[in-house]
């Protein structure tokens, strides 16, 4: 169950369209996710990355034209995060939001470290997109 939520964006001078072509390619999540990705291969429909906090498997929401980039986490513990991701369009530019959800059983330490740690990895998002 979650018990908090809070909203990290990013503005990147890219159009929506470039932002969600690359966020959206799972073989990038080690450029810039360092929070949840230091590799990654595909399995399937799923992809299996060397996190933080052990072998994750990643499930993406399918491509679409809206800008979602959701994504389900399955820790090694068995447990499931969902995670909310929009890119949202603002003409030439683009604003990536990310929701952090606190679970039930993460502590407020805990929450506040996954918040810094998704926001300097939509900083480096911004940094490899706009460099």
């Amino acid at each position: 169950m979650t018990t908090e939520s809070t909203h990290v964006s990013v503005f990147i001078a890219r159009s929506a369209a470039d932002v969600y072509a690359y966020a959206g390619d799972p073989a990038n999540l080690p450029a810039w996710a360092a929070g949840l990705s230091t590799t990654i291969t595909r399995d399937g429909d799923r992809w299996l990355a060397d996190s933080p906090m052990g072998q994750v498997s990643v499930t993406f929401a399918p491509t679409n034209d809206y800008g979602v980039l959701d994504h389900y986490v399955t820790l090694p513990s068995g447990d499931t995060v969902y995670n909310p991701v929009r890119v949202i369009p603002d003409g030439d530019h683009s604003e990536v939001v990310f929701t952090i959800r606190r679970r039930d059983g993460v502590t407020a330490e805990e929450f506040a470290q996954d918040v810094a740690a998704v926001t300097a990895d939509l900083q480096t998002l911004k940094a490899l997109l706009e460099g």
